[in-house]
């Protein structure tokens, strides 16, 4: 009895394998098209070369101006996790002119 058990496993799993093993493995490649926004905006006045240089790399400048008006400090702290969190490549010689610039155009009082 246990070799006529053994015996039906063995079949079955040889009968079944190349079905399980077609089924776990299929996959099918397809193309995709995706478009992405396009903005030629800039930041625009007094300071916003900078933000242009070291910003527009991950944000559009619709984006960032987009956001509520924050505080200085918010927006420092904000500036900092860029650099910090996510290793935005900023001068620490560039920050003060970007939470300047943030400030005076996005900024919500000190």
């Amino acid at each position: 009895m246990r070799r006529n058990m053994l015996l039906l496993a063995l079949l079955t799993g040889a009968l079944l394998a190349p079905l399980v093993a077609r089924a776990a493995f299929s996959v099918e490649l397809k193309s995709v098209n995706v478009d992405l926004p396009q903005s030629d905006r800039l930041f625009t006045g007094e300071g916003a070369d900078v933000l242009n240089s070291n910003c527009l790399a991950c944000h559009s400048a619709g984006m960032v101006l987009n956001q509520p008006a924050l505080t200085r400090a918010t927006w420092q702290a904000e500036v900092n996790k860029m650099i910090q969190s996510y290793k935005a490549p900023i001068s620490g010689a560039d920050v003060a002119a970007i939470v300047e610039y943030l400030t005076r155009t996005k900024g919500a009082g000190s």
